[in-house]
């Protein structure tokens, strides 16, 4: 057998050499390096697990004291102090109120919820609920003011809102407004801008109606009856308090009304000596009427 040339197995070499093959791998540490990296490592490891785990006890710790603190503090409520003008509403209405709440600790009360209840109470407008250390409530009221009355019994405050459908009580001097249901806003603004501009030209109205066709009319305290129907209605205000009133000003004891419902003028109902009304006048726009 002959010997293998030494170009040949040079060329072998070579060939080999290009398939990585007896080639370390430069990119790859060998496995005794690698061995002491992760023995270096692990120092710093436990160290961390142990600074966090330090950090994690100290977290529960102060959690369990916060628990601890609030369960000795949120004692049951044992009283209420109550704030207030207490004119419609009682104290005893506002206790009421609140007992259902009073098995609650002192700091896990629902303030909010407390306040709910106290406000669905026919005559308060607003409540505000307080804590006073260490187991007791206070409770602030605000009542609601009437501002006219509303049909027979009802009660409008002064938001144009019908907080009393069936007052037990109705203050005789409040105005009387009326109208279809759920007209209650629109007759207290309309109330609101009428008072307003009517004491300016020294008349006071004591009462405004809104019918079922949507027409208007009011009352002054005179007894007159103005009449404003169903169109233009600002415009017959206006018409009203610049014509009519300088002319009805020094009579208002001998009219019965005054109809509004013409488009360039007004009628007067005068009294007659037996206190009934003129038949009245048709007025010119009579599908108003």
């Amino acid at each position: 057998m002959s010997a293998v040339p030494g170009s040949f197995g040079e060329g072998m070499r070579r060939a080999l050499a290009g398939l990585g093959v007896g080639r370390r791998n430069r990119f790859k540490p060998p496995a005794r390096r690698r061995g002491a990296e992760r023995a270096a490592r692990l120092p710093r490891l436990i160290a961390a697990v142990r600074a966090h785990a330090g950090k994690a006890a100290l977290a529960l710790a102060a959690v369990g004291a916060l628990l601890v603190l609030t369960l000795l503090l949120d004692q049951p409520i044992a009283t209420i102090a109550m704030d207030g003008r207490f004119e419609r509403v009682s104290p005893g209405e506002i206790e009421r109120a609140v007992r259902p709440f009073m098995h609650a600790g002192f700091l896990s009360a629902d303030l909010a919820a407390i306040q709910r209840a106290v406000e669905a109470l026919p005559w308060v407008d607003h409540a505000r609920i307080q804590r006073l250390w260490p187991s007791s409530l206070k409770v602030v009221v605000t009542e609601q003011t009437a501002a006219a009355r509303w049909g027979e019994s009802g009660l409008i405050n002064t938001r144009g809102e019908l907080f009393v459908r069936s007052a037990s009580h109705v203050p005789a001097e409040l105005p009387r407004l009326a109208g279809p249901e759920g007209s209650e806003a629109e007759v207290a603004r309309r109330y609101l801008e009428l008072h307003g501009r009517l004491v300016e030209a020294g008349m006071r109205i004591v009462a405004l109606r809104l019918d079922e066709r949507g027409a208007w009319e009011f009352d002054l305290d005179s007894g007159v009856t103005v009449r404003l129907g169903r169109r233009d209605v600002d415009a017959r205000i206006a018409r009203f308090l610049g014509s009519a009133a300088p002319v009805i000003a020094h009579r208002l004891g001998e009219i019965a009304y005054i109809d509004m419902r013409y488009s360039n003028g007004f009628a007067i109902g005068w009294r007659t000596p037996t206190g009934n009304a003129a038949p009245p006048a048709a007025p010119a726009d009579d599908s108003d009427a």
